[in-house]
This record gives C-alpha cells, structure tokens and sequence, in this order.
C-alpha cells in the first residue's frame, strides 16, 4: 500500500530535505523513524526539495508497505520518536499510484521579515532595518502574474526541461512588526522564491524600478536579478492535490 505523510519541521538544524553524506536531513531522519518503527526498510519521496535551514509548516511524502496501518497509532508514535523539530499531522492512504511530487498541483511558499529586532526569531525570520516601500513591492510582485518564464530567478545550471511556471498569487502583507510574502504557483525553480524576494528587496528600497523589474525577467539572466535573500525567512507552507482533502 501506499500512504502519504503531512508532517512539519524545523529546518534550523537541518541541510535541507534531501539526504547528503556527513550531513543531518530531514529525508533521513524520517527514513529512520518510520523504518525503526515499522521493523522494515522505509524509504520515504518528498514532495519537494527545501535547502538548508529552510523551514516547512506544510510538507508532504510518500512510502510504501506491504502492511495495514492503524494509521492514528503510528503518527501518535513517530510524535513520541522523533525530535523536536520535526511534526507529524497525518498519515493517509493513497491509490498505489498517487505521487506526492508529480500530483502537486500548487504550492505557497512565504518568506518572513522582521523589521524590529526580536531574538525569538533569530533562525526563523530575516531582521531587515531599512525602510521598505511595501506598496510598490506588491506592484512589483502582480507584474510576477503576468509572466511564465522565470529562468532569472534559477539557481544556475539546475537540471529542468523547462523553466515555465504559473504563478497564481504574489502579495506582500504588514502584521506586528512583521512583513510577509505569499507566493503560490504550479512549480517552483531552485532558488526561485528567494532570488524573487530579493529582487522585490531592492524595489522596495527604490534601487530598481518597476520598467527595471519587467526588464529582468525578460532577460532570462540570474545576474540581472536580486541577490537570494536568507534561507531562514522561507517556509513551505501548503501543498495541494486534488484527492487529498484538507
């Protein structure tokens, strides 16, 4: 059978959600509890890949067994195996061939800035001092709707067929001192949502213009665009199927 897995984590102590030699991964760590756990080998696929030190309140795998699960039982346990940092919601059986990567059909990103110094979000949010133009920030991220190539915004030399994607929504909000940034599309690229924020960044702090931003991302050229801001401000925080209701 085949179960899909919503968990949460922590990605402060972590390199990322995919496992790497010599290296804590969230990946691993799941592998181990449910194998542990469930006295076989477990293999877990995630629905994405997040880098290091970046946070999900929302994530999605899947694994395959041959046993019938007490599913309510096994998160209550893997709850009290795992550490801290990493939650798990719930585990739901699937049609054998559902895929939690391939069956996405959206995923919210945000990215966190706190503009008055708290200690508390240290490894959680970016702190940004300077003065930020909000309201021409959100102009600048509608501009994000009416494209599909975002090939500036890659990490370079990543292995895709295509660097299309369909943005849904793109805004920026202000609560308690904080500044947020919501981003949904079909897919996103390597360091896609990070080189965005920090390109909206300098927008914000009237480094770029608008004419300047469109021009950007015409030029399909990742040097034209912003620096990649902090890996900490950015958490995962839905993903979306069709059979999966939430």
């Amino acid at each position: 059978m085949r179960y899909f897995i919503r968990f949460a984590y922590n990605g402060t102590p972590y390199h990322g959600w995919q496992i790497q030699p010599n290296a804590a991964s969230v990946q691993e760590t799941l592998n181990k509890a449910f194998s542990v756990l469930l006295n076989e080998a477990i293999s877990i696929m995630g629905a994405g890949r997040t880098d290091t030190g970046v946070h999900a309140s929302e994530m999605f795998g899947h694994f395959d067994t041959e046993k019938n699960l007490d599913v309510v039982h096994l998160v209550h346990k893997l709850n009290s195996y795992l550490p801290k940092d990493i939650a798990i919601f719930e585990i739901i059986p699937v049609h054998e061939d559902a895929h939690c990567r391939f069956d996405a059909t959206k995923r919210t990103y945000e990215y966190h800035i706190n503009t008055v110094k708290n200690p508390f979000l240290q490894e959680l949010s970016w702190y940004v001092t300077q003065k930020l133009d909000v309201v021409l920030m959100n102009e600048a991220a509608q501009i994000l709707l009416k494209h599909t190539d975002f090939q500036c915004f890659s990490k370079v030399n990543t292995d895709v067929n295509t660097f299309d994607c369909t943005i849904f929504e793109a805004f920026w909000k202000e609560e308690n001192n904080k500044l947020i940034f919501t981003i949904s599309a079909n897919r996103f690229l390597r360091n896609m949502v990070r080189s965005i924020v920090g390109t909206l960044i300098n927008i914000g702090l009237h480094k770029i213009t608008l004419n300047d931003f469109e021009n950007i991302i015409a030029s399909k050229n990742r040097e034209k665009a912003g620096f990649s801001v902090p890996a900490h401000g950015l958490y995962l925080t839905d993903i979306y199927y069709d059979y999966i209701t939430k």
